[in-house]
């Protein structure tokens, strides 16, 4: 499908475009795998398509690649499911922020990471909501 996204980023300056991408984004903690000898997280997350004009989802990937650690800060169970609110710079490190407080952070040598749509989109009724 020519609508699929496909997108590299390599510098500070893409995470915002990722992470505006990946908003919302519903992973279940099993779906997110650290791959210690490949230097690299993995994850496969319903992506709510905010650059598309009707409400949809896709299955996509994202792959961080270059990263020499990973901790994990409030963990839930693996049949839990995350949403992913930001990914942004903490220090040196990249910081990937989830609903209910659950947390990665990556040690990394450079931003290097894939974001691609694995499916066709689907509809879904709801947009997600940020309260406040």
């Amino acid at each position: 499908m020519a609508d699929r996204l496909h997108l590299l980023a390599e510098t500070d300056a893409d995470l915002p475009v990722i992470s505006a991408l990946m908003q919302d984004a519903a992973i279940f903690a099993r779906d997110i795998a650290w791959q210690p000898r490949a230097r690299r997280i993995v994850m496969i997350a319903n992506r709510y398509r905010w650059e598309a004009r009707q409400k949809t989802r896709v299955r996509s990937g994202l792959r961080i690649d270059n990263v020499l650690a990973a901790r994990r800060k409030d963990w839930p169970m693996d049949n839990v499911i995350l949403a992913l609110l930001s990914i942004r710079r903490d220090g040196d490190d990249l910081l990937l922020d989830f609903s209910g407080g659950a947390a990665l952070r990556l040690t990394v040598e450079a931003v290097d990471m894939v974001l691609e749509d694995l499916t066709g989109a689907w509809g879904t009724k709801t947009t997600p909501k940020h309260g406040g």
